[in-house]
């Protein structure tokens, strides 16, 4: 248990107390940007490939005991919580965004602000969040719950560090307000009119990667998600 709290620290910590700070400016400052963005992806996966590798060890620790007791039918919620989360999730990656690391030029075009990035400016990250809240829910033991809840508040708080950084960007007062951190505010405001023609591609191909990864659940992760 101890060896993946450790890495799960590494991990949300290199992302929020180094992207997200001033930190990063500094290391840019004294490498420059793209042998930064190549440490922090290296970095990046060996933290992620340490947080796998320990979370099995960490489930039959003694330790992992549950924090609560899920009530009757709340599977059900988890499937539409982290169903609707890897669809945003599948639709972001599949859609240029100017919010995608390496596409801030985007951000210059006439449109920069299309398909479900008018749902919100931060499709997978939002889409990773509602995956990990959606997994939280169906797992009380602690290490789940520190996985899921852990990678879901990072993830949110990297997108307003990334709305943070995007200000000092040119163009992105305009790609601003016609969007939203928030899903959805910018569409209720009435500042984004989605389009259904560029969206449904996407959003359905999401949809079959949820269905699937669902299905295929115990041959990829070894649980059972399905009933019987």
């Amino acid at each position: 248990m101890t060896a993946f709290l450790a890495a799960l620290a590494a991990f949300v910590l290199m992302h929020i107390g180094l992207s997200a700070t001033g930190l990063r400016a500094a290391a840019v400052k004294a490498i420059g940007e793209w042998p930064y963005r190549g440490a922090f992806s290296i970095g990046s996966v060996v933290l992620l490939a340490a947080l796998v590798w320990t979370y099995g060890g960490a489930r039959v620790d003694p330790a992992n005991v549950a924090l609560w007791t899920p009530p009757p039918g709340l599977r059900h919620a988890t499937y539409l919580i982290a169903g609707v989360g890897v669809t945003l999730a599948v639709a972001g990656l599949l859609t240029p965004g100017p919010t995608l690391a390496g596409a801030e030029g985007l951000l210059r075009t006439d449109r920069p602000a299309r398909g479900v990035v008018a749902i919100t400016r931060h499709p997978f990250l939002w889409g990773v969040a509602l995956w990990g809240l959606g997994h939280a829910l169906a797992n009380p033991e602690l290490a789940p719950t520190a996985l899921f809840l852990g990678l879901a508040v990072m993830v949110l708080l990297g997108t307003r560090s990334i709305d943070k950084k995007g200000r000092a960007r040119e163009g992105w007062p305009a790609f601003a307000a016609v969007t939203s951190n928030v899903p959805f505010a910018a569409i209720l405001q009435g500042r984004a009119k989605p389009n259904l023609r560029e969206m449904a591609p996407l959003l359905l191909i999401g949809a079959v990667v949820a269905g699937a990864t669902l299905w295929a659940h115990p041959l990829l992760f070894g649980v059972q998600a399905l009933p019987g």
